[in-house]
């Protein structure tokens, strides 16, 4: 297994529409468990493929407190969504260091397949929703700051900018 570098906002592969995975062979189950390690190494609690510059739908998941819950969604789709929203502070592994607010349906149904491209659904609600959601997302090109108005992404990417200014600063 091995470390992948995550991409950060705004690199071009963060707003491309990924791929679907038509091919279930070694290599993407090599990517599953490369990207696994650097979700967990980071730390973080999802990944999505394009994140570490593989243009393929494919995302890892895990929310549980003791990483005892990987899931692994390939071609994953939201097949539907409460009407009810939630307010949930999100972070992203490719805006590190910035978090804010973004409402998101409290629940979905997600359909997707596993590494041997056998189909299966699940239902969530809290984190897992939210994750799930925020995952989806990557693989159509979106960052969470896209669902903010256009003034409190401006000051997100304001926040992004002078958090990364900081950072150099301290190497």
């Amino acid at each position: 297994m091995a470390l992948l570098p995550i991409l950060q906002y705004p690199d071009p592969a963060l707003t491309s529409k990924a791929e679907p995975v038509t091919e279930f062979n070694d290599e993407l189950r090599q990517l599953a468990a490369d990207m696994a390690e650097t979700m967990y190494a980071a730390p973080g609690v999802g990944l999505a493929a394009n994140q570490v510059g593989v243009l393929k739908r494919i995302v890892i998941i895990d929310v549980s407190e003791d990483q005892s819950d990987l899931r692994v969604l390939v071609n994953p789709e939201i097949l539907s969504h409460t009407d009810q929203l939630m307010d949930f502070e999100e972070g992203c592994l490719s805006l590190k260091g910035l978090y804010e607010h973004v409402k998101r349906p409290d629940g979905v149904t997600v359909r997707a397949q596993d590494l041997n491209g056998n189909f299966f659904e699940y239902s969530a609600t809290g984190i897992l929703a939210v994750c799930s959601q925020h995952e989806i997302d990557h693989l159509d090109g979106t960052v969470f700051i896209d669902h903010l108005s256009r003034f409190k992404k401006e000051r997100a990417r304001q926040k992004l900018c002078k958090l990364r200014h900081n950072d150099k600063k301290k190497h």
